[in-house]
């Protein structure tokens, strides 16, 4: 099987589908003009490989020609022009929902239209029909509230119509959508919210919108609060240039959500046809209802309406293999993305753990807070959140004290910048070298350490940082403070730390929310926005120069020094999965997918504002399946009995944490095998030999 057919590389294997919104050239009451609109955009789409397209409102009639929608003349060439497009559509791929005024006994509706593949397969009412300030939609039409279970005569064929109608592709089980028409999502109780309560993933809204001052915000925020309650995507396409400007102007605003986030907007005031394209993450959406129970129980209260309303099965004609992704996704996933609220989130995250400290400073009435410096991220970060907690709560720093304590593998450019560190935030510093009592410890077990021999095991490593620990809980208890914990949570997701007396424990985990790839991010911020004094960003941009690493082994004889990521693999990657894992239970097969469509170029725009050009990476499928299948094992497999015992610690992102008492519950003897084996087997041989071999270990 070659490369571009294996079903890994196809989109919709992994519960993708691709919509778009159309804004076609239009002319007021031009049916034959505006029908080679639709089709021309159409062609587009096709040419796209796109699956599902949303045209404006009363595409085919347009929508500002007042009385003329009364003329039977037009009506009837409307009727004439839905045909042509029905026939049209038996050479196109793309399910398309366009816009007509049709007659059903003895009364005028506002319609959304789907076709598929030469067919029509139903017709979609407007349920609301404003009629105040610019509208005059009463004067015209009927509206579809309750209108279920009926039938309507189109071009001569008899097709279900109504407001009960969820759409189904039967060979793409995400590909589920329903159908609002423009007003609907501005009323109180959307129809379109219904449909997603039966099923739809996808919901589609057909909008006129004249445009004003303002009103492009205003589309923006229904279609968001619209994705969001309902937990769907929400492809809106409002008329654009052509539309009558006897009274009123168009923008033809195409807008794409997915839940909360902003996917795809077309450029407004175009004046030719334009064509949005963006993929939709189905799985994720269906996810999201699966986690969120108070979605079922709307569905309940709501009479059950997956039960009631009519699904049009449709079998959709997709092209296989890899027809690419259209999506932006992000390498960073835990860090702020949003250019234009950059600061803010940044400030957010910050100040999240920032305030949760303050609340357990002032819960405890603690006398010192005592906190490991290494000269890393970690302990770094916790430090400047422990400085700024104390500056908001006006104590002095001084009652932070903070101990370097340099082990067997500790370097001195690390114990400099710690000693630094802590001079520039002017904290209470002290240094105690743990070497003495780690060799003690080691002698009295019987290790060959002890009697000079190279060994540089997990007990060696052990030794050493549960000495650390224990030497800040004794100093905890000497100064009447608690312990400050500096593990974040890519360290907790992966088991990087030593349990119990170790850098697992403390008296609260500052960091425990918190990826490394965001503290990586937040000490840039700290530094760009002047948090601190100009000595002290100095540090914090050497130590977020270092190498990560624990510093538990000497250097070998190449001067190389003890490198975690080279262990573990690296934390953008760990983090990527992590994310993708905890927060929407994605399966290992699209996790590897995402992060090959996210890092397998290295160029691109999709870096976080300010990310060193050096440390820009990219890495080829095998590499991430590599380090995917460890991250698995490692996940799944051995170190949640860690996190089944973690001290307190705040959450910070959406995306979720590791607490037993907050997001993530497991058992503690799991396995990872149905994982493991599912990544396995997605993948294509020659990946799978050069990753795997014979055997998974």
């Amino acid at each position: 099987m070659s490369e571009i057919s294996h079903p890994f590389f196809d989109m919709h294997a992994h519960g993708f589908v691709r919509v778009a919104t159309a804004t076609p050239c239009a002319r007021p009451a031009d049916v034959a003009f505006n029908t080679a609109g639709v089709l021309d955009e159409a062609k587009k789409a096709h040419a796209a490989n796109v699956d599902l397209v949303v045209f404006p409102e009363l595409t085919l009639s347009s929508y500002a020609i007042d009385d003329l929608l009364l003329q039977d003349a037009l009506l009837d060439r409307v009727e004439q022009a839905v045909a042509e497009v029905v026939a049209a559509s038996a050479d196109l791929s793309p399910v398309l929902v366009l816009g007509a005024p049709l007659r059903r006994a003895g009364k005028l509706y506002n319609c959304a239209l789907v076709i598929a593949r030469g067919e029509l397969l139903g017709v979609v009412p407007k349920s609301y029909l404003p009629n105040y300030r610019e509208f005059y939609e009463k004067r015209y039409f009927a509206h579809g509230r309750g209108l279920a279970d009926l039938w309507i005569a189109v071009a001569g064929e008899e097709v279900p119509f109504g407001t009960d109608l969820v759409f189904a592709a039967a060979n793409l089980p995400g590909f589920r959508f329903g159908v609002e028409i423009c007003e609907d999502f501005w009323a109180p109780n959307p129809p379109g919210t219904m449909a997603a309560l039966a099923g739809a993933l996808i919901l589609c809204n057909l909008s006129a919108s004249p445009v004003t001052i303002g009103r492009a915000d205003d589309r923006h925020l229904h279609c968001r609060s619209a994705a969001s309650r309902a937990i769907a995507a929400y492809v809106y396409s409002a008329s654009g240039h052509g539309e009558s400007t006897t009274d009123l102007s168009w923008d033809g605003q195409g807008v794409i959500y997915e839940m909360g986030d902003l996917l795809a907007e077309s450029a407004r005031f175009d004046l030719t046809g334009e064509l949005t394209v963006v993929d939709i993450d189905t799985d994720r959406i269906a996810a999201e209802r699966l986690r969120n129970q108070t979605f079922a129980d709307a569905a309940e209260a709501a009479g059950r309406p997956e039960d009631t309303y009519r699904r049009i099965v449709f079998e959709h004609a997709c092209l296989e293999g890899d027809i690419g992704l259209q999506r932006r996704v992000a390498r960073f996933p835990f860090v702020p993305h949003r250019p234009e609220r950059l600061d803010e989130d940044c400030y957010e995250a910050f100040n999240i753990q920032v305030d949760a400290l303050m609340r357990r400073i002032q819960s405890t009435g603690t006398k010192s807070l005592v906190i490991g410096i290494s000269g890393g991220l970690d302990s770094t970060h916790a430090l400047i959140v422990a400085a700024k907690a104390c500056d908001r709560l006006g104590l002095p720093r001084s009652i932070i004290r903070g101990y370097t304590m340099p082990g067997f593998g500790t370097s001195e450019g690390t114990k400099t910048n710690a000693h630094k560190l802590m001079a520039a935030m002017e904290i209470t510093s002290g240094e105690i070298d743990i070497r003495p009592a780690a060799h003690k410890m080691l002698e009295d077990i019987g290790h060959p350490f002890a009697d000079g021999e190279p060994v540089h095991d997990v007990t060696f490593e052990n030794v050493q940082a549960g000495l650390r620990t224990d030497y800040l809980f004794r100093l905890a208890g000497q100064h009447s403070g608690f312990v400050v914990g500096t593990g974040d949570l890519s360290e907790l997701a992966l088991g990087w730390c030593t349990y119990g007396v170790g850098d697992h424990m403390s008296h609260y985990g500052v960091n425990a929310g918190v990826p490394k790839t965001l503290i990586q991010y937040l000490i840039r911020w700290v530094i760009a926005t002047g948090q601190f004094t100009d000595a002290c960003g100095d540090v914090l941009g050497a130590i977020l120069d270092t190498e990560i690493s624990p510093e538990l082994v000497p250097p070998g004889a190449d001067g190389q020094i003890q490198s975690t990521e080279s262990i573990i693999g690296p934390y953008e990657l760990n983090d990527f999965f992590l994310h993708h894992v905890i927060r929407y239970g994605q399966r290992p097969s699209k996790v590897a997918f995402l992060a090959w469509h996210a890092w397998r170029e290295r160029e691109g725009g999709l870096w976080p504002a300010g990310f060193p050009e050096a440390r820009r990476n990219a890495y080829d499928l095998a590499t991430i399946a590599r380090w995917l299948d460890k991250f698995l094992h490692r996940f799944f497999g051995f170190s949640q009995f860690k996190r089944s015992a973690l001290p307190n610690g705040p959450k910070v992102s959406s995306a979720g944490a590791l607490s037993p008492r907050g997001d993530w519950r497991a058992p503690s003897d799991a396995v990872a095998s149905v994982w493991r084996e599912e990544l396995r087997e997605s993948l294509p041989a020659d990946v799978v030999d050069k990753v795997f071999g014979d055997t998974v270990t």
